[in-house]
């Protein structure tokens, strides 16, 4: 027998609120909204409440539970496995996070050629008196500015933007909707591939649709309040400015109570 050095009693009687791995690269996949599933690569967080009495936790056991991930994630299945963790850690609390690129196909607007984009996707589940699931996107777009077209003689200052929304994550929505419904309230969309007849619509479809970061936040709450889908919600927008050498930030939390 080896002695377990990690259950042994501490004496100094300090709980930790969360002990456990970070930053850990592993494969997953997630489904997609045609039911099919897409490979990735996550950072993961795992960890556990420590009761004050318990000298460590075993680190050993949260690489073993993310090996033992042989499926698809889903809402349901990513709930099932904070539950499990904490099962095997013996513990009352803990969280688990995710961070992974996401592909979608993009279909540039007048030269129709297709190209992939990749957005940051962050799921979260956490456990202390309640268990709580979000699913965050962060969805780049490009922002014109309403205060330089008013007032330039011609031309305005516009910039890549990005917009981040964190909702209660369930299996009611695709991630792909998400990211259209967060994408249609930029002053336009981004692609990775354009041709020049792309880059002149979308240059004056922008120009057309000027947005301050105020405006971002405002209208990305407007869509998720037309969806009972989304009861409650934070919206950050973040416009990285071509003019100055900081952002322009807004941001908007809705809670269900």
């Amino acid at each position: 027998m080896i002695k377990d050095t990690q259950s042994s009693v501490d004496i100094r009687k300090i709980t930790i609120d969360r002990v456990g791995v970070k930053r850990v690269r592993h494969p997953l996949s997630i489904l997609q909204r045609d039911g099919t599933p897409q490979a990735s690569v996550a950072y993961c967080d795992l960890a556990v409440l420590l009761p004050a009495e318990q000298r460590g936790t075993h680190m050993s056991r949260f690489v073993e539970l993310l090996n033992k991930i042989d499926t698809p994630l889903t809402a349901k299945n990513f709930t099932a496995l904070l539950h499990t963790m904490l099962k095997h850690l013996e513990a009352s609390q803990g969280g688990i996070q995710f961070e992974f690129p996401f592909f979608m196909q993009k279909i540039a607007p007048v030269s129709k050629r297709e190209s992939l984009l990749d957005y940051k996707i962050i799921l979260s589940a956490e456990q202390t008196k309640v268990t709580k699931v979000t699913c965050t996107v962060v969805v780049p777009v490009k922002s014109l500015c309403p205060c330089s077209k008013e007032i330039s003689e011609y031309g305005a200052h516009n910039q890549r933007s990005h917009l981040t929304v964190t909702v209660a994550w369930n299996d009611s929505f695709s991630i792909e909707e998400l990211i259209e419904l967060i994408e249609a309230q930029g002053s336009s969309p981004i692609y990775s591939l354009l041709k020049r007849s792309d880059e002149k619509y979308l240059t004056e479809y922008a120009y057309n649709n000027p947005k301050f970061a105020e405006d971002l936040v405002r209208d990305t709450a407007a869509a998720l309040d037309a969806d009972t889908r989304f009861p409650c919600y934070k919206v950050e927008a973040e416009n990285f400015e071509s003019i100055h050498n900081h952002s322009a930030y807004a941001w908007i939390e809705k809670s269900n109570n």
